[in-house]
């Protein structure tokens, strides 16, 4: 009998675990959403509503990790049972991290008073936000099902997120060498930009987090990342 409550008691705190990391999740994605949207329309409001909502996550992070220890120190679990926990709060780092860059990005929509704002460039971060948060989407589905060819999908497709970062820097180079009075604006923007980009590193994290979980060890694969050189040589000048 004591066994059997033991096993049930480890049931209960794995759910909590479990929906503690689905409700941040959805905090995450609405975060990544709504900041590039108060960016594109110019809405200081909403930016500042996704700044004060980032303190919502990190209370999560918090009751997560709190939640994981205390598990640990009361149950000793083993094997396949401990890695559900370590994953549970190493997908919450990577969640409390993509606050932190949707953050980052709201905090700009003030900054952005310039009249410049070319649809192209405006088109341009909004496919790759929509691809980045269907990452995140998928990688939370795929964690969440314990479904690694999920999970590897998301895992290889860092390198498009990359490659459409690098034709956007591009593009903003190009406005910014045409009329000086456009550099604040891009500047601005590429910030943006790179902060997409990396919320997209933390999806292919949890990816890494669930093979983790799943197959009992690191991925011994290195990622397929886009190749930024191009970007770099531009914006030195070289």
């Amino acid at each position: 009998m004591g066994s059997d409550h033991t096993a049930k008691a480890f049931d209960d705190d794995l759910q909590e675990l479990n929906r503690l990391t689905a409700e941040m999740g959805g905090l995450a994605e609405r975060q990544i959403v709504d900041s590039v949207d108060a960016l594109i329309r110019r809405d200081v409001a909403l930016g500042q509503r996704v700044v004060a909502a980032d303190l919502d996550i990190d209370k999560l992070q918090y009751q997560i990790e709190e939640r994981a220890v205390l598990t640990i120190a009361r149950r000793q679990p083993m094997a396949v049972d401990l890695r559900e926990i370590v994953g549970a709060m190493r997908v919450a780092i990577d969640l409390e991290r993509i606050g932190d860059l949707a953050k980052n990005i709201a905090k700009r929509v003030s900054a952005l008073d310039s009249d410049f704002h070319p649809l192209k460039l405006i088109r341009g971060l909004e496919h790759m936000t929509d691809l980045v948060q269907s990452q995140v989407k998928s990688v939370l589905d795929a964690y969440a099902a314990h479904d690694l060819p999920a999970a590897m999908t998301v895992w290889k497709g860092d390198e498009e997120v990359d490659a459409i970062c690098t034709s956007l820097f591009r593009e903003l180079l190009t406005y910014m060498m045409e009329d000086p009075r456009n550099i604040g604006f891009c500047i601005h923007l590429m910030f943006c930009a790179k902060n997409i980009e990396r919320i997209g590193d933390h999806a292919t994290n949890i990816a890494e987090t669930v093979f983790y979980m799943i197959e009992g060890q690191q991925m011994r694969d290195q990622r397929p990342k886009g190749d930024m050189t191009t970007f770099a040589t531009a914006a030195s000048g070289k």
